[in-house]
């Protein structure tokens, strides 16, 4: 939703003559759609892979603390790693890459996200980022999917002392021979990454 679309555009505006279409979901379910062949490539965020798989890091992210500028949270200038064991937590829906991601964060960390007060698991960063502007709790979400909230100044990011959440995008594609359409889109994507 934030970084791919301008990348279609910029594809669509070199290759006009190759249509793309584009499908949304959680890393397994795009996992699951690459599985039965209903799709040709897709970018991932989870950590583990499969075996029928070749996986390619595409891009670096970061996942963050976010909160909304109206609520009590943003008064706080940072969180400490302990804070993670008490304060009201708003995360992503379980077969979400973002949240294995933050889930291997926090094991490293001695957290253990049963234990943790999860208020409320949401399908997508955008429902989050909405829940945050009337809820009093605290949001884990990518960096790049908040640049116009942070311009309005309606979510603000709080630093986790001593965590930084990092993962790799990554482009995972069957193993076996491609048709070469996925070739130009996938040396596409390199060259574009180069560039952010």
């Amino acid at each position: 939703q934030y970084l791919i679309p301008n990348i279609l555009a910029n594809f669509h505006t070199r290759y006009p003559n190759i249509s793309l279409e584009i499908l949304n979901g959680n890393s397994f379910e795009m996992e699951q759609m690459l599985s039965k062949g209903k799709i040709d490539v897709a970018l991932v965020e989870n950590q583990t892979s499969k075996s029928d798989f070749n996986y390619q890091n595409f891009i670096e992210d970061e996942i963050v603390a976010i909160v909304g500028t109206q609520t009590s949270f943003a008064k706080l200038k940072y969180l400490n790693i302990s804070d993670l064991n008490t304060i009201p937590l708003v995360l992503r829906e379980v077969g979400s890459g973002t949240l294995q991601v933050i889930e291997k964060h926090f094991t490293k960390a001695n957290i253990e996200l049963e234990k943790l007060n999860i208020v409320i698991h949401l399908g997508s960063t955008e429902a989050i980022k909405n829940f945050l502007s009337q809820y009093d709790a605290i949001g884990l979400v990518s960096i790049r999917s908040i640049e116009k909230e942070l311009q309005l100044n309606t979510i603000k990011i709080l630093p986790i002392k001593g965590m930084q959440i990092l993962r790799n995008f990554r482009i995972a594609l069957p193993k076996g021979p491609r048709h070469g359409f996925i070739d130009i889109f996938i040396n596409f994507l390199e060259n574009y990454n180069q560039k952010l």
